[in-house]
Order: C-alpha cells, then sequence, then structure tokens
C-alpha cells in the first residue's frame, strides 16, 4: 500500500504547477491523501481527527509534519515546500476542522525551524 502512496503522490506533484496559497499547496499536494484519509491521513473537515492533532500545538505539529509522521512522508511528499509554506497549509488544514490558527509570523518560523533542527538531528 505505501508504494501505491508513494506512486500517487509522485505522480500528483510532478503533475502539478507550482502553488502559492494554502489551498492551493493542499489541492495540489496533500489533497491525495487528505480526501479519502489515505494511509490514515485525517480527513480534511474532520473534526474528531484534527481535534487531536491541533491539540499538539501549531509549532509541534507543523515541525513534525514537515519531517514526515507516521505515513506521510516529509512534506507531504514535495521536497521543494519550504517550512512556511508547509506550516500555511496546515493551517488551512487545521483551521477546515475547527481550528483557529494563524498563518505562522518570523517567531514561530523560527520555533518550527528549532524543532527541525532538533529531531532531524536526533535522527543522525
Amino acid at each position: 500500500m505505501h508504494k501505491t502512496v508513494w506512486t500517487l503522490l509522485f505522480t500528483l506533484t510532478a503533475s502539478n504547477a507550482w502553488a502559492t496559497t494554502a489551498e492551493e499547496t493542499y489541492n495540489a499536494v496533500c489533497s491525495a491523501c487528505h480526501t479519502q484519509g489515505l494511509a490514515g491521513a485525517p480527513k480534511l473537515g474532520d473534526a474528531k481527527a484534527w481535534g487531536k492533532l491541533i491539540k499538539e500545538g501549531q509549532v509541534n505539529l507543523s515541525a513534525d509534519g514537515y519531517l514526515g509522521v507516521r505515513g506521510m512522508p516529509a512534506r507531504g511528499g514535495r521536497a521543494d515546500l519550504t517550512v512556511a509554506q508547509f506550516a500555511n497549509t496546515v493551517v488551512y488544514m487545521a483551521n477546515q476542522a475547527g481550528g483557529n490558527w494563524r498563518e505562522p509570523d518570523e517567531a514561530m518560523l523560527k520555533k518550527m525551524n528549532a524543532r527541525i533542527d532538533k529531531r532531524s538531528a536526533a535522527k543522525k
């Protein structure tokens, strides 16, 4: 099944133009799994599933997702996404499920990058 997920992600990301808004990024990158709940991905708008994730906090959820978590590949399989682009898309998805998150400012991005660096160093 993971091979199918990777193939689908590669096909979708290779065929889509660069997305500029969080919703466009969701449609181009994330929707392949988060629309259907593929590989355990929380479905867009599923308040129960996203509620648990929202409780983890915006910094933690965004940073951990950026590196890949559970069945999700790093950056949702789109290696060229920046932390800010990825985090903005997480905001979009969380808010569709009842979250009240804002796009991260410079201070929040700094915290995300610090968590990413710490987790990356721990993997080495």
